[in-house]
């Protein structure tokens, strides 16, 4: 690489003659020898789903979550280096603890994804901190209700909350990726770490932004079978699949991020489970096919 002997990879600080910033490039890096995560949003809400890779038949299974709460509405999945993930959650609950402090109101999952991504982008301005080694994905459901202000005593004024236009829908799904740099967009569907590409390709074929978009338990289902395709059984061990929901008030969750229930969470591995298996078994029947193809060929050849 150009940067080597040059200097200008020693400190996220410092930008090189051709406009790149070498640290935050390494950060990517480290994000794309994770385990892999998904974020899906539908119609009626959000699935967030993770490959947690496990290293050691000694680690108690379901534990060290890698999937967290931010706020009752908001859910975060990450990939990359645990420990900054668990910064990331830290800090995101942080910023939801100290919206409910001023504004009396869950924060909404647009201003949740603005802050952190203003702060992940600090930790690329100084020389004394690195960036962080994780691509977050950040899910929610914004209530649709008119929702009591917290402490509320009495009824209030009668016109409710402020900013609300009269016959229009608000609040809804929500979905963002945050990335190393800072950088942050709202998505239908995202993934990162080392099977993204995979996983974005199958997520492009879903209809998540059309007229026929999933319900919430096709959803669940999609992010399973997205998960177990983009598993490289060859390089990776042994994973747990994690997954979460959240939908609107009418919904499953009852506005609320929770795990997606262990019958629906299991019914939906062993279907994903067989789906991938078929999808191997075709690309390697597809393999033998172009093999008998270019023996038949060569066999014409010789003839010739």
């Amino acid at each position: 690489m150009t940067s080597i002997g040059t200097g200008y990879d020693l400190a996220n600080s410092i930008f090189s003659p051709d406009g790149r910033n070498f640290q935050v490039e390494y950060a990517v890096k480290a994000v794309e020898n994770g385990g892999t995560s998904i974020g899906i949003r539908c119609k009626d809400g959000v699935v967030l789903a993770v490959e947690k890779v496990v290293a050691s038949k000694l680690l108690k299974q379901g534990a060290n979550k890698r999937i967290a709460t931010v706020d009752r509405h908001l859910g975060v999945v990450y990939s990359g280096m645990v420990p900054d993930g668990r910064h990331f959650v830290d800090r995101s609950r942080d910023e939801a603890r100290a919206w409910r402090d001023t504004f009396k109101t869950p924060i909404p999952t647009a201003d949740l994804a603005s802050r952190m991504g203003g702060y992940m982008q600090a930790y690329t301005l100084y020389q004394s901190v690195r960036p962080f080694g994780i691509t977050a994905i950040v899910g929610g459901f914004d209530s649709e209700l008119e929702l009591p202000v917290d402490g509320e005593v009495g009824s209030g004024p009668a016109v409710g909350a402020g900013g609300k236009t009269a016959g229009k829908k608000h609040g809804g799904p929500f979905l963002y990726m945050i990335e190393p740099s800072g950088l942050y967009w709202g998505y239908y569907g995202a993934a990162a770490g080392k099977g993204r590409q995979v996983a974005k390709a199958e997520l492009e074929k879903l209809d998540l932004g059309g007229s026929g978009e999933l319900s919430l338990e096709q959803a669940v289902k999609e992010a399973a079978r997205i998960i177990y395709l983009s598993h490289d059984d060859v390089k990776d061990k042994k994973f747990e699949l994690e997954m979460s929901w959240i939908s609107g008030a009418d919904g499953p969750t009852k506005g609320k991020h929770q795990e997606v229930p262990k019958a629906l969470r299991e019914e939906a591995e062993k279907e994903a489970e067989r789906l991938a298996k078929k999808a191997v078994e075709g690309d390697d029947d597809d393999d033998d096919d172009d093999d008998e193809d270019d023996d038949k060929k060569d066999g014409d050849k010789m003839e010739e």
